[in-house]
């Protein structure tokens, strides 16, 4: 086994992780948590995008994906999480390949306690030392009344092992790392394993890709996810590798050339 049991030594299959959509309290740059907070305008146009982006997978550029469907798309049960699964699980139904959503209560956004609701200015003039230590030392400083860490590590791995038992399909004794090139474009096309997209939230995903990789949370904020980006794990007779990371090219129809709003290194 590697990464702690997590990911069995015969496994070849691909995780697609989608965050959801901007929401009303992005733009209003308030910490949102486990508030069940709606995706804005934007965030609807978001979703849609990067649903569009998925089936497609082959424009403007391939994504790294197996050529079959989807065999699962699970989401957290927070509305913004939801309603951007909703846009997935439309856009490949509109393509003629029917997938059911699935909730995921362990994929829910980690708890931020008293910032929930608040603006970022007021957290930073009210919990200010507090916040500076959740900045710096996530895995060991939170806010009042909110989510460890470890706590949210221990609930993602313990959803993931049934999600990878049941995509679980052992490699031909020929593939994997002895039979299958290790270096990019020494194949011809993409495996064809079984694949699922989740669509869940900023600090959930950190947490749950440092497990992937097999890194310690001291690397929470080294992996940022911005709302309706696409990143993909591979994983290779269980050995996990990034093939994708934060891609959002798919969103340039909505660009206005202006920054992002959102702090995604305070986990909103």
């Amino acid at each position: 086994m590697t990464t702690g049991g997590l990911l069995p030594d015969s496994l070849d299959a691909t995780l697609v992780l989608v965050r959801h959509g901007e929401t009303e309290a992005i733009r209003e740059r308030r910490f949102q948590g486990r508030a069940d907070t709606a995706l804005s305008e934007r965030g609807r146009r978001q979703a849609h995008l990067v649903a569009a982006r998925l089936v497609a997978r082959g424009l403007p550029s391939p994504l790294p994906l197996p050529t079959s469907p989807p065999r699962r798309i699970v989401h957290s049960p927070l509305s913004r999480a939801a309603d951007t699964a909703a846009a997935i699980v439309t856009a490949f139904g509109s393509a003629g390949i029917d997938v059911a959503p699935e909730v995921a209560p362990a994929f829910v956004e980690i708890g931020q306690g008293a910032w929930e609701g608040m603006r970022l200015e007021e957290i930073e003039v009210a919990h200010g030392p507090t916040l500076a230590a959740w900045r710096r030392a996530p895995w060991a400083a939170h806010a009042p009344g909110g989510d460890p860490l470890a706590d949210a590590d221990a609930r993602v791995r313990a959803w993931l092992r049934p999600l990878i038992e049941d995509l679980g399909q052992p490699a031909p004794d020929d593939a994997g790392v002895a039979g299958r090139p290790q270096v990019l474009g020494y194949e011809l096309g993409e495996p064809d394993v079984p694949w699922a997209v989740i669509v869940a939230h900023d600090a959930s995903f950190r947490v749950l890709l440092l497990a992937l990789l097999d890194l310690p949370l001291t690397g929470f904020w080294r992996f940022p996810f911005a709302p309706a980006a696409i990143t993909i794990v591979e994983i290779r007779r269980g050995s996990a590798r990034l093939r994708l990371h934060n891609a959002a090219e798919h969103l340039a129809p909505l660009a206005t050339g202006v920054a992002d709003r959102g702090r995604p290194s305070d986990a909103l």
